[in-house]
């Protein structure tokens, strides 16, 4: 199973052009690839991103969680959702090294 290209897209939109609050992505009906299944538009809270998950499916998500502590900070976090789930727990770390970006303040 692979990433579907358009993927990795979305997360650069999220991260560099805050284009998005969350990105939630789905195994496609064929078992084939991750997809992308849902954007949450940067007004939207964690409330929304929470609301969008499915109750009794897998999913895994990217929030950009936003402080104003002070000044306003974001830290971008990855989300298995899981409920038990052979498939997406393969994948989890495919997917992950799809969107590894080195932070110029880890360096």
């Amino acid at each position: 199973m692979g990433v579907a290209d358009h993927c990795k897209g979305t997360f650069l939109e999220l991260q560099r052009k805050k284009a998005h609050r969350y990105v939630i992505f789905e195994i496609d009906k064929k078992k084939t690839q991750v997809v992308v299944e849902k954007t949450g538009n940067p007004a939207e809270s964690y409330d929304d991103f929470t609301s969008a998950l499915p109750e009794n499916d897998c999913r895994y998500a990217i929030f950009d969680f936003v402080t104003f502590e002070n000044c306003q900070k974001s830290k971008i976090f990855f989300i298995a959702w899981l409920v038990f789930s052979f498939s997406y727990m393969i994948h989890l770390h495919t997917l992950r090294k799809k969107f590894y970006v080195v932070n110029a303040a880890d360096i």
